[in-house]
C-alpha cells in the first residue's frame, strides 16, 4: 500500500455537485457524495466510530446511483485524504474524505463521464399555477432544468434525487407555502440540530415566490429557512440572477466545507508528524499472475509498448486476462490520468456498436431523440480497448481504420468530424493472421493492428501462476463475500496444479469463488469444495495416464514398479491431506521410509 503522501497529485477536473447516498466497502456509516469529477469524489459521512472505514491511502468499493437515468455505478478508489475531528460530542461527528477513482465495473466509466458531460443545474418548482408557469419557463428554462411538482410528498421524492440544488416555493395560498417551508426547516433540523453539518449544507436552497407578509419574510430569512424572497410577478432577469446565485452558492459552500476539513486535516498532520513512510507501490510484476517465467516475458513487451501511441493486439483463448494486461498497460502509459474505455465488440449488432462507438446526432435513426457523444470521444486522450475485434464487420472494420490511421471519428448521422487522440488496444481470442486468411478479417486493419501483438499464454502454460492466482482469489472473496476460508489444503493444491483450465483465469477466478461459499469458517478449501466438473476431469487424466504407463508394456519392470509405488503413495497422500505420518499408517509403513520414498518422487507433502 503507498503512503498518502506518496501517492502522485492528479490533474483536477472539473467538480459537479451530486449529493446522494453512497455505500462503501468497507463500511462507512451515514456516507454521502458532496461533488464529483472524472477522477474522484468527495464524501462526508458520520461515522459510529474513530476507527471506522477507510483510513488515507487505503482502497474502498464504493456504489451509487445517479440522478435521472438511475444508472449504478461501482467504482473502485483510494483514499487521498481524510479528516475525522479531533474530539467527537455526543452527536454525529462529520468525518470527510477525498477520493480518487481507480477503476470502475464494466462500462460505469462512461456511464459517469457521459453524465458529467450532460450535466446541469437542476431547479424544483412547487405549487405553480398555471399562470406562473409560462414565465418560469422563459426566464429559466435555456439555464437550468426544471421539475415541477405538485404536493409536499411529491418534494419529498424529488429532493432525494440528489442533484437539486435549489427549490422555488410558488403559488398563492401563503398557508401552504409557509407550511411546506417550515416543514422543510424541520426536516434539516432533525438531521442536524447544530445547523452546520451535512444537512445544512447539502440542502437546496429554498426561494419564496408566494405571498407573505413582510414581517414573516424577514423572519424565515433570519432563521435561515429561505435563501432569498421574490415577490409576484416575476421580473425574469431578476428571477434568473436569483436562481443561478441560489444554485451556486449551494455547490460553493459545499466546496468551501471541503476544503477548510481538507485544510484542518493538513495543519494537523504537519503538525503531528507522525505518518509512517511506506515502501513505493509494488512493481507489476510481482502482482498475482504476473510472477511466472512466461508472464514476466509478456511484461517486458507491455513495457516495451506502453509509453508509446502504437496500437497494440492482445491475443489469447478466452479468460487469459486480456482486459486485465490492457488495463496494465494504460496504466503504465502517460495516459494513465486519462480515461480508459472498454467495449466488447461481440456483445453489440453492428448497428448499434457503430452508435456506440463513434456517437450519432439526434435524428440519426428511430429512437435517436438526442445526441449521443460515442466511445471514442469519451477516451479522447486515453485509451480505448476493443474486445472480441474479430467480430466486427468489414464496413466497421474500415472506420475503424481510418480513426487509427487520421484519428477523425464521424457520428452515424452528422457531416462534422471530429478528431480525437486516442490510443487504440485490440483484443481476439482466435487468430487473427487466420481470420485474414479465411476472409473473415480485412487485411488492412490487421496489418495496422498487427504492428505490436502481444501473445498470452492459456494458464495451463504457467502452473506457476495457478496457486498465486488462487490464493489472491481466495482472499478477495473472503472480503468481498465476508467469508473466513483459512486458506488451501495441500490435496486442493494438488488438484489445482494438475487442472487443465480450459476457461484459464476466470475459470479460476470462479472455483475459487465457489470454494470460499462453501467453506465454513476458519476451514481449509479441500477436494470437496472445488467443482465436481473439475475433480472428476483431474481423476480421469490421473487414470488415464496410470493406464498409459502401467498398461502399455513400455520400460523395464523397475521403471513400471517405480511408476505404480509412485501412484499408489501420491493417492495415500492425497487421501490424508498430505500428511506423510496419516498415510503411512494407512500403507502400514515406516513415516521415515516413507517420507524418504515421498522425497524421491518428488511428491507435494505436509510434516503433520
Amino acid at each position: 500500500m503507498t503512503a498518502p503522501s506518496e501517492i502522485p497529485s492528479l490533474p483536477r477536473s472539473e467538480r459537479k455537485p451530486l449529493y446522494v447516498q453512497v455505500v462503501t466497502q468497507p463500511a462507512l456509516h451515514g456516507c454521502w457524495a458532496v461533488n464529483i469529477s472524472e477522477s474522484g469524489i468527495g464524501l462526508i459521512a458520520t461515522p459510529k466510530g474513530p476507527r471506522e472505514g477507510p483510513r488515507e491511502g487505503e482502497e474502498l468499493e464504493m456504489a451509487f446511483t445517479l440522478p435521472d437515468s438511475r444508472a449504478r455505478i461501482r467504482v473502485r478508489g483510494v483514499v487521498r485524504w481524510r479528516h475525522d475531528p479531533a474530539e467527537r460530542d455526543e452527536g454525529a461527528v462529520t468525518t470527510a474524505l477525498g477520493v480518487s477513482f481507480q477503476s470502475f465495473e464494466g462500462s460505469d466509466g462512461v456511464t459517469l463521464k457521459r453524465y458529467l458531460l450532460d450535466h446541469q443545474l437542476y431547479v424544483a418548482v412547487v405549487h405553480a399555477e398555471e399562470s406562473e408557469l409560462r414565465g418560469l419557463r422563459e426566464a429559466l428554462e435555456s439555464h437550468v432544468r426544471l421539475r415541477f411538482v405538485k404536493s409536499a410528498e411529491d418534494v419529498d421524492t424529488l429532493l432525494g434525487r440528489g442533484d437539486i440544488s435549489a427549490l422555488l416555493v410558488c403559488g398563492r395560498d401563503e398557508a401552504r407555502a409557509i407550511a411546506l417551508v417550515e416543514r422543510l426547516a424541520s426536516r434539516r433540523a432533525e438531521a442536524d440540530p447544530s445547523g452546520a453539518g451535512p444537512a445544512s449544507d447539502l440542502s437546496p436552497r429554498i426561494l419564496y415566490c408566494a405571498p407573505a407578509v413582510p414581517s414573516r419574510l424577514v423572519e424565515l430569512f433570519n432563521q435561515g429557512k429561505i435563501f432569498r424572497a421574490l415577490t409576484p410577478p416575476f421580473e425574469p432577469v431578476a428571477l434568473r440572477q436569483a436562481v443561478l446565485q441560489a444554485s451556486r452558492e449551494l455547490g460553493l459552500r459545499t466546496e468551501q466545507r471541503r476544503a477548510a476539513l481538507e485544510l484542518e486535516r493538513n495543519l494537523l498532520r504537519e503538525r503531528a508528524r507522525e505518518a509512517p513512510r511506506l515502501a513505493p507501490g509494488a512493481n507489476v510484476a510481482d502482482e498475482p499472475g504476473f510472477r511466472s517465467r512466461v508472464m514476466r516475458q509478456v511484461l517486458e513487451m507491455v513495457r516495451v509498448a506502453a509509453p508509446h501511441r502504437v496500437a497494440v493486439l492482445l491475443q489469447g483463448e478466452t479468460g487469459t486476462g486480456k482486459e486485465v494486461l490492457a488495463r496494465v498497460i494504460h496504466r503504465l502509459s502517460g495516459r494513465s490520468n486519462q480515461p480508459l474505455v472498454v467495449q466488447d465488440c461481440g456483445a453489440l449488432t453492428e448497428t448499434l456498436l457503430e452508435s456506440e462507438l463513434f456517437g450519432h446526432v439526434k435524428g440519426a435513426f428511430t429512437g435517436a431523440v438526442a445526441d449521443h457523444p460515442g466511445l471514442f470521444v469519451l477516451a479522447d486522450g486515453g485509451t480505448i480497448f476493443l474486445d472480441e475485434i474479430e467480430n466486427t464487420t468489414p464496413n466497421l472494420q474500415s472506420k475503424l481504420l481510418r480513426v487509427l490511421e487520421s484519428g477523425d471519428v464521424r457520428p452515424v448521422g452528422g457531416t462534422q468530424i471530429r478528431r480525437v487522440d486516442v490510443r487504440i488496444i485490440a483484443a481476439s481470442n482466435r487468430d487473427l493472421s487466420e481470420e485474414v486468411r479465411a476472409g473473415r478479417f480485412r487485411s488492412d486493419l490487421f496489418y495496422r493492428l498487427n504492428s505490436f501483438t502481444i501473445d498470452l499464454p492459456p494458464l495451463r502454460e504457467r502452473p506457476e501462476d495457478v496457486l498465486d492466482l488462487a490464493r489472491y482469489f481466495l482472499a478477495h472473496f473472503n472480503r468481498t463475500l465476508r467469508r473466513t476460508a483459512l486458506g488451501l489444503s495441500a490435496e486442493a493444491e494438488q488438484l489445482l496444479l494438475a487442472a487443465r483450465w480450459p476457461g484459464n483465469v476466470r475459470e479460476l477466478r470462479n472455483c475459487m469463488e465457489r470454494a470460499v461459499l462453501l467453506c465454513g469458517d476458519g476451514e481449509l478449501v479441500t477436494r470437496r469444495h472445488l467443482p465436481p466438473a473439475l475433480v472428476g476431469s483431474v481423476d480421469g487424466m490421473r487414470q488415464q495416464a496410470r493406464m498409459t504407463g502401467l498398461g502399455s508394456g513400455s520400460g523395464s519392470l523397475r521403471e513400471r514398479l517405480e511408476q505404480m509405488e509412485k501412484e499408489i503413495i501420491r493417492e495415500a497422500l492425497e487421501r490424508h491431506g498430505g500428511v506423510v505420518r496419516r498415510a503411512a499408517a494407512a500403507l502400514e509403513m515406516d513415516p521415515v521410509t516413507l517420507g524418504r520414498r515421498v522425497r524421491r518422487h518428488g511428491l507435494l507433502t505436509r510434516e503433520s
